[in-house]
């Protein structure tokens, strides 16, 4: 028995021995590998600016007008196609005037006839009027002939504007452009019949163009008529157009909270089309300094707009307020001072304190 607990004894103090002597075992740990995150970044810097607000704007007609028929007949020419340019008064198509010319005909010898029949009597009021004053005609007779001149001259002027009406008529068979401009559609051809108001041709205007675009609520009380507006369109990049801005519509779109505004836009050589997209700028209000940092730095999130900056080559985060926008930067209004470095890109995978690799 003694034996026994002697063996369990032993057994017991090997066990322990074994458990103490196994963690010298194991193998030794390595120190944890620190984050570096690779980054982009660029400085803060001071940029001079005119306030401006960015739009994407369409290109219309100064104006578009549908000539229509004022007279029915048959089209005897029609001088001008799509995309021709016409000038205000010129001729775009002639319908056969053979029967409005001989109306203006009748008329004018209708107008012959009353005159003649005027001239008669008058000199016929004329020889009742001397034997009137010797007492020789009745009273009855002279008023017979009176009535009968105030007759005839009212024949002469219905006469008269009967031959107007004709000549007008007549001169309505050619149909002239009422501006200047460009044919956009053409919606008939010779020999064709129209009839009064039938439309024949839509003619637009392009030189002045309207640039059409809207604006944000907060910014409606910075516009004015007369301030700049400059854009580029897809055609011809390279080019920066301008233009004056000239209506400010009444009202908000209900549905967007936006304002609809209009600039001219001059078009000498035609370059620009309506149906052209623009991507529009309005300047409102006078050069300034500001601090800016690209657009691509900002992020955004339920708590508000922030940036990382560099430290000791460690990335801090910045709340920041934000001002308006100039083609990829950001104005600063707090929380950045210029000379700042500010990441660009890599941000996303950053937290406060992380060291950073700034990559050129």
């Amino acid at each position: 028995m003694a034996r026994k607990a002697l063996i369990f004894i032993c057994c017991l103090l090997f066990s322990v021995s074994f458990l103490l002597l196994l963690p010298g075992c194991k193998k030794k740990e390595e120190p944890p590998v620190p984050v570096i995150v690779d980054v982009w970044v660029q400085t803060a810097e001071i940029k001079t600016i005119i306030p401006s607000i960015e739009a994407i704007g369409t290109l219309n007609p100064y104006a578009e007008v549908i000539v229509s028929s004022e007279v029915a007949g048959i089209l005897d020419d029609v001088k001008v196609d799509e995309g021709t340019i016409v000038s205000k008064g010129m001729v775009l198509a002639i319908i056969d005037d053979t029967d409005y010319r001989l109306s203006a005909e009748m008329a004018k010898a209708d107008l012959r006839k009353a005159e003649a029949n005027l001239n008669n009597t008058r000199l016929t009021f004329e020889r009742k009027y001397a034997l009137a004053e010797e007492g020789l005609v009745t009273r009855q007779k002279f008023d017979d002939i009176s009535a009968r001149l105030a007759i005839s001259e009212a024949n002469v002027d219905i006469a008269r504007a009967a031959l107007n009406t004709a000549k007008e008529r007549l001169d309505r068979t050619t149909i002239y452009s009422p501006l200047s401009g460009v044919i956009k559609k053409k919606k008939v051809s010779a020999g064709s019949f129209v009839g009064i108001g039938s439309p024949l041709f839509v003619v637009i205007q392009n030189d002045p163009l309207r640039l059409s675009f809207t604006i944000a609520e907060r910014y409606v009380g910075k516009v004015r008529r007369g301030q700049e507006v400059a854009f580029r369109v897809g055609a011809f990049p390279d080019i920066r157009f301008k233009g004056t801005l000239d209506i400010i519509y009444p009202s908000l779109d209900e549905r967007t909270r936006r304002l609809r505004v209009e600039a001219i836009v001059p078009n000498p050589n035609r370059l620009l089309k309506p149906g052209f997209f623009a991507n529009a700028t309005l300047y409102i209000g006078a050069k300034r300094d500001i601090v800016v940092v690209p657009t691509t730095s900002l992020i955004f999130d339920s708590d508000g707009i922030r940036v990382f900056v560099i430290e000791d080559h460690r990335a801090v985060e910045r709340f920041v307020k934000v001002g308006m926008k100039y083609e990829g930067v950001a104005e600063i209004i707090e929380g950045i001072e210029k000379g700042e470095e500010v990441v660009t890109a890599g941000q996303h995978n950053l937290f406060g304190g992380v060291k950073v690799n700034v990559a050129h």
